[in-house]
């Protein structure tokens, strides 16, 4: 799909930045650089039995560090999503965190997990093991860290990312990946088509800053009822206040809880393609983001411009800002303990 390893290769941070292949014997195949974990493309096929890549990214490693957009198939941490302030208090100490976006601390700041060259581990051709160890202090978190991910591509086209980490201090842990998908193929104009389903009786209204407000509500009623399928553009454009603060949907959907280890989440179907994504994951939430900031001001893969709305995210995680909300799903990890987690992407056709 016009990505070649030689754009990827680069010493950053003193460390080298490669481009890893993974394939299965169905036709799916995924690119992912360790600088960020990101995923760079993912070829699904369709009902043609042609492959589309599904996910936004970059060229070349130039470009994810020159971009804008720095999330793009990132893994996300130490906290995915938004810290209130950029401060929070843990075991009587106050910490103070890089206020990206203003004023909160997002994805584990400027230089979280997804600005950082991870170590890799390719033991077989369809598995990718990352590795990282973040440090004391580092983008004001306490503890170090040592993050391993791993990515598998099954031979029924699922994509398995294994999450896994451990302290040496009491600190704060919420990982997700933040991939980009337009299942009609990246480049595609929209995903305002795409027929979405979220496993969810109830949601997290925000703030104006896209905090959490407290409490969950039910989403019966309003535009975020997706407990059956809908086209994400049917109901993105009511007057409601919730997607007025979000530009559409950018909100934390409070999953319902199942009595697997690992529970169906989630489903998304392109109509022009055929192409279905099933999510399951052990995570209590899942983020909907539906690139309300994409605007077509710069150019991706093979030259597609991503214009408004031209790709959605579902990031399974902890709840955003847990650690203000004593109710919500612990994002504390403290010494002895194994934070554990894992998210399937199945693909199927329709």
């Amino acid at each position: 799909m016009g990505i070649e390893k030689k754009n990827f290769e680069k010493i950053v941070d003193g460390k080298p930045v490669e481009l890893f292949i993974l394939r299965n014997q169905k036709g799916m195949e995924m690119s992912v650089i360790n600088y960020g974990a990101k995923i760079v493309s993912l070829l699904v096929p369709d009902q043609r039995g042609q492959v589309k890549d599904v996910v936004l990214g970059k060229n070349s490693i130039e470009e994810y560090l020159n971009d804008q957009e720095p999330y793009f198939g990132a893994i996300c941490g130490r906290t995915a999503n938004r810290i209130a302030d950029g401060r929070f208090t843990l075991e009587g100490v106050e910490y103070v965190l890089v206020q990206n976006n203003a004023p909160n601390s997002l994805h584990g700041g400027p230089k979280g997990f997804h600005a950082v060259v991870w170590d890799a581990y390719q033991p077989d051709e369809q598995t990718l093991q990352l590795s990282y160890l973040s440090k004391e202090g580092e983008e004001g978190f306490p503890g170090n860290l040592k993050v391993k991910v791993v990515y598998r591509l099954t031979e029924e086209n699922a994509l398995e990312i294994d999450y896994e980490a451990a302290t040496d201090k009491t600190t704060l842990v919420n990982l997700t990946n933040h991939a980009y998908f337009n299942l009609s193929g990246e480049g595609d104009p929209s995903i305002e088509d795409h027929v979405l389903q979220i496993q969810a009786d109830s949601y997290l209204p925000i703030n104006a800053v896209a905090i959490p407000l407290g409490n969950p509500e039910k989403v019966a009623g309003t535009p975020f009822d997706l407990r059956s399928p809908h086209a994400i553009g049917e109901q993105i454009g009511e007057d409601d206040t919730q997607l007025l603060y979000g530009k559409g949907y950018d909100h934390n959907f409070v999953l319902n809880p199942g009595d697997m280890a690992l529970n169906w989440a989630a489903k998304v179907v392109s109509p022009k393609t055929g192409i279905e994504m099933d999510i399951y994951t052990t995570e209590p939430g899942i983020q909907l983001y539906t690139g309300n900031f994409l605007d077509g001001s710069f150019t991706g893969k093979n030259g597609h411009i991503y214009p408004f709305r031209s790709a959605f995210c579902l990031e399974t995680q902890h709840f955003p800002d847990s650690i203000h909300h004593p109710d919500y799903p612990e994002t504390i990890l403290r010494p002895g303990e194994t934070f554990r987690s894992k998210t399937v992407y199945a693909f199927t056709v329709v």
